[in-house]
């Protein structure tokens, strides 16, 4: 997380938003040599506290998971490069804006009679932003097909002891500067969802 607490003032009702909206982020758990990461979809409670998912039966993590593993979750949002000249004041320099929170908390492998009710859960919490397409669920497959799946990945549940956010959006700066580095970053800026960073630039 950035150290300026200028970026970590929000409140942990936002990055629990900002986490359960995403719902998709980087696993990462420490071993002897690199950090193991894992690219995964996630289901947060709306009180953080728990983050059900579940791995691929061949992931490297899931054979640490013979107990629990301390492991964070890194949820990235919209980013851009904001061009010194935007702020049009003298000696400033170039940055990088961005959202990001951080889960933290000991993950476990769950019994595998808790699969279905998790994959069900979570399809329904995706497909809810589709409507009114018909929602997709497990029933539309084949019983074979569907225990097939099933025998490849495992259900896992993290335990949430800890949530940090970093929302580094030019508070720093005058509302005047500020709102100048938005605009040219809606009309010039290139990253990943620069329309939505430039929003929420406004709006800080």
């Amino acid at each position: 997380m950035h150290p300026n607490p200028a970026f970590r003032a929000e409140e942990r009702a936002r990055h629990i938003a900002f986490a359960r909206d995403r719902a998709f982020g980087v696993l990462a758990l420490s071993t002897e040599d690199a950090p193991a990461l894992s690219h995964v979809p996630f289901l947060l409670t709306e009180d953080g506290l728990q983050a059900d998912l579940h791995l691929v039966r061949s992931n490297p993590i899931v054979r640490m998971l013979k107990r629990p593993q301390t492991i964070r979750i890194a949820v990235s949002g919209p980013d851009g490069y904001v061009s010194p000249d935007w702020y049009e004041i003298a000696d400033q320099v170039p940055t990088w804006n961005y959202v990001a929170v951080h889960l933290t908390g000991q993950l476990e492998q769950l019994p595998h009679d808790a699969l279905l009710d998790l994959l069900d859960l979570q399809s329904a919490f995706y497909e809810e932003r589709l409507l009114p397409k018909p929602p997709w669920t497990t029933g539309k497959m084949s019983d074979e097909a569907l225990a097939r799946m099933m025998r490849m990945i495992v259900p896992c549940r993290m335990r949430v002891d800890d949530i940090q956010g970093t929302w580094k959006l030019n508070q720093n700066k005058t509302d005047e500067v500020r709102l100048r580095a938005a605009d040219q970053m809606y009309a010039h800026g290139f990253g990943g969802e620069k329309e939505q960073l430039a929003t929420l630039m406004r709006k800080t």
